[in-house]
């Protein structure tokens, strides 16, 4: 309420100078910015969103309130007003896009007896009755700051700073089950480590919430932030013919029973995915990245060691992920665009 209040003085409501078409002329920019914006967001991020759906909850519920504080600097800054307002806009419809995909992404996950039309339906309801709350006191909030900027700007800081708190424990406390990049990582250096599972609760304490953090070359990270090395899903036209020869000869040899194969680049594991691979043998090709790029330091030999690591544990350490409350199913990645077809044979090995 204090940031729509703000805003329509910007514009001009309550100003005998003002006239109609100059205020329906900014909304119209407003809106449309926001359009705009919430297409170009999908295009390039939706991929991502089913698979980090806490960390985009958490980045909706940030680009919402800054959104809100655009609206509340804009009377400040007249002639810059049209520009704060679309800046208003584009971060809200961020939070639109972002709010509205993990939203889907968390509600099949609260659904256990698959009820997530039910879930849903009274997560709507919830939100409703706080979201009147909320407008209740707002208002009231509003008519009592009224003519004190001081106090606006405290009262609007102060529920800024309690509602990103509330929204962050929140994150911290959705234990997911399913398997994306980063848990996989954790997952598989602990395994490394000590031939046992974590278990959900135990990962969300571990796992980042928030969309930047330390370098994943910092030699304290680099062993549980593995997957900031592998490149899911490669472009094969991409790759150089000396990389498709090396490729040619895995094929042949260390990748003739699974439907991906992975090519090493520089500290870079680079995967590609058969045209006829289930979810599975994508979780598969991952795990299998993952244990090449922790053997990487330790071994020159890391296709072999780790062709062999898979072989001997990858089934083991499937199950426990079941027995622990793991779906294992399939892996939460962006989507993977480019796949390839490849045949070996006893003449000649040919990938394509």
């Amino acid at each position: 309420m204090l940031s729509t209040q703000a805003l329509l003085s910007a514009i001009g409501v309550g100003e005998k100078s003002a006239t109609v078409i100059g205020a329906t002329f900014q909304w119209f920019l407003r809106d449309f910015t926001g359009m705009l914006g919430g297409i170009l967001f999908t295009f390039y991020q939706g991929s991502n969103l089913d698979s980090n759906a806490k960390m985009w909850r958490l980045v909706a519920d940030f680009m919402n309130d800054l959104g809100m504080l655009l609206d509340l600097v804009s009377p400040l800054f007249p002639s810059a007003l049209i520009v704060i307002v679309c800046l208003g806009s584009l971060s809200r419809s961020f939070t639109g896009v972002a709010s509205g995909a993990t939203r889907a992404a968390l509600t099949q996950h609260f659904s256990l007896e698959n009820n997530a039309a039910d879930i849903s339906a009274k997560e709507g309801s919830q939100e409703t009755v706080a979201t009147m709350v909320g407008m209740a006191i707002g208002m009231l909030l509003a008519h009592i700051t009224r003519g004190h900027p001081l106090a606006v700007w405290i009262s609007f800081l102060s529920l800024t700073v309690f509602h990103m708190f509330a929204n962050y424990m929140a994150v911290r406390c959705l234990s997911l089950t399913t398997l994306n990049n980063e848990r996989s990582s954790l997952l598989l250096h602990h395994f490394m480590e000590t031939g046992q599972v974590l278990t959900p609760k135990q990962v969300s304490r571990m796992e980042h919430v928030f969309p930047v953090w330390g370098s994943p070359w910092n030699s304290r990270n680099n062993s549980i932030l593995l997957h900031k090395r592998i490149c899911l899903g490669v472009k094969v036209s991409s790759l150089k013919h000396s990389d498709m020869v090396e490729l040619s000869v895995s094929a042949s040899s260390l990748y003739m029973k699974v439907k991906y194969l992975l090519l090493e680049k520089k500290g870079v594991i680079n995967v590609i995915i058969h045209k006829h691979s289930t979810p599975a043998d994508v979780l598969q090709s991952f795990i299998h990245a993952l244990v090449i790029a922790s053997l990487m330091d330790k071994s020159k030999a890391v296709h072999t060691e780790s062709r062999l690591w898979i072989d001997e544990n990858y089934p083991i350490f499937v199950a426990k992920l079941q027995s622990a409350g793991w779906s294992t199913e399939r892996l939460l990645a962006p989507s993977i665009v480019w796949k390839a077809d490849w045949f070996t044979g006893r003449m000649d090995d040919k990938t394509n």
